[in-house]
């Protein structure tokens, strides 16, 4: 009898948990959305695929209302609960930030994108807004601002969170550092939006208030904390790159990557105990970056006393 070769994936940090093929395969099927990448000449570029819906019909179609009613139990809670003034509050700021589209005519948008510029390459001059340089961060063409159709300001917003506050994950997924790498990488700046993308729709957040556990879990946690949704996208980031490399991937396998990592942290977020973000088990990934670089500054620092002497 032969065995069939089982893929090698990212366990999850809450469970020892591992995805093969099959149940990667049956996972896409059961999506409502799906995120695909193609190549255009040299370059990667991402799609949002469209939404599709099935329906049960001929005679068996009772049975799909009996699973409805069933369901339509098991989920009154994730509709019949309240919100904290401050919960929502920040639920409605945040939702004002999904609807702020990109506008390269703006200078304040102009600013912010150049700042990310800035901190990616410090020593690089930038020639314009509209440039080929703007490839080496990841960007489909020259114009950056037609890459954020998809998603808006907010997910140039969550870039520049994860470089100022969490510098040493930035310029590791930005310049791909360690691990196992492929010829054909994700592009850093595109696949960014990309990871922005997939947590709106799995928190439910352009709903009035999101109508499942991972999303109702988020809304406390943001009631604590205004830049929970920063905080998530850099953890998210760093378990989509952990899972990329653990899967081997290449970047026609970036959606399927990007499912995985989906299906993990509804789990962390669906954990009982957890309050804040820094509690999620995945956040361990964004702190071992941090200290990795630490440990390396300090042992540099030691070597440069060293010399003196």
């Amino acid at each position: 009898m032969r065995l069939r070769k089982r893929r090698q994936c990212f366990p999850s940090c809450s469970s020892l948990h591992r995805v093969d093929e099959d149940e990667i395969y049956w996972r896409q099927k059961k999506d409502d959305e799906e995120l695909e990448w193609s190549q255009n000449s040299s370059h990667v570029i991402s799609q949002l695929a469209q939404c599709f819906t099935s329906a049960m019909v001929g005679p068996r179609a009772w049975i799909g209302g009996l699973f409805n009613r069933s369901a339509n139990r098991r989920n009154e809670r994730f509709h019949d609960y309240h919100l904290t003034p401050p919960q929502e509050e920040r639920l409605q700021r945040l939702q004002e930030r999904l609807q702020t589209p990109f506008d390269e005519s703006r200078p304040d948008h102009q600013a912010a994108l150049r700042d990310l510029w800035r901190i990616a390459f410090p020593n690089v001059v930038l020639n314009g807004m509209i440039s080929e340089q703007w490839k080496d961060m990841g960007w489909q063409g020259p114009n950056p601002s037609t890459d954020f159709r998809g998603c808006g300001f907010i997910s140039l917003e969550n870039l520049l969170f994860l470089a100022k506050n969490y510098p040493a994950s930035f310029q590791r997924l930005l310049f791909k550092q360690g691990g196992n790498r492929a010829t054909w990488e994700y592009p850093f700046a595109v696949a960014g939006i990309n990871v922005s993308f997939m947590l709106i729709k799995m928190l439910d957040l352009f709903s009035e208030k999101p109508r499942c556990l991972p999303g109702m879990n988020f809304v406390r946690i943001l009631g604590e904390d205004e830049a929970a949704f920063d905080v998530l996208y850099c953890v998210a980031f760093e378990m989509m790159d952990a899972q990329w490399l653990a899967m081997h991937a290449s970047y026609m396998e970036f959606n399927e990557v990007l499912k995985v990592t989906r299906r993990q942290l509804e789990r962390e977020l669906s954990l009982e105990d957890i309050d804040r973000i820094q509690d999620l088990p995945a956040y361990n990934l964004l702190y071992q970056a941090q200290k990795v670089t630490l440990d390396n500054f300090r042992r540099d620092l030691n070597y440069e006393d060293r010399d003196h002497f």
